[in-house]
């Protein structure tokens, strides 16, 4: 087993990459300031968490074992495919605070406002990613070497 199939690491991957793609959404809105009619989007951390839960399961593997989240074709057009979700969510309208004449709805303060959550949230992931590498060196090493 890798260190990458424990549920711990595994969780915080899929933490991760929802932040790391929320702040490509949030990046969006900032870039769009100026476009009439523009309303600015988020992610949706509710499926994100309903997705997380799902996947969380105590199937044949295990209690704790990851299961795979694979895609839905919901038309016949649709590809078939084995992909794995790395997220599950879903970009939503969030409109901001105010609305301009133009009918934009971007607030750059409140966008900025969850870009620095969003990166707390990222730096927190990733601190406690490296400590339970940390942990795993440890656990690792010989006694007294």
């Amino acid at each position: 087993m890798s260190v990458n199939d424990a549920p711990y690491f595994s969780m915080l991957k899929s933490r991760m990459q929802f932040l790391n793609d929320r702040q490509k959404v949030l990046a969006d809105n900032v870039a769009n300031v100026s476009t009439p009619k523009f309303t600015p989007k988020d992610l949706d951390e509710k499926s994100f968490q309903k997705t997380l839960s799902r996947s969380y399961s105590t199937g044949s593997s295990g209690p704790g074992s990851i299961a795979p989240v694979n895609m839905v074709a919901t038309s016949p057009m649709h590809i078939n495919g084995t992909r794995v979700s790395t997220t599950g969510t879903k970009a939503v309208n969030a409109p901001d605070s105010e609305t301009t004449l133009d009918g934009n709805s971007v607030v750059v303060e409140e966008q900025m406002i969850k870009v620095a959550d969003t990166r707390m949230n990222y730096d927190v992931a990733l601190t406690l990613y490296q400590k339970g590498l940390q942990l795993m060196r440890m656990a690792s090493k010989r006694p007294g070497s």
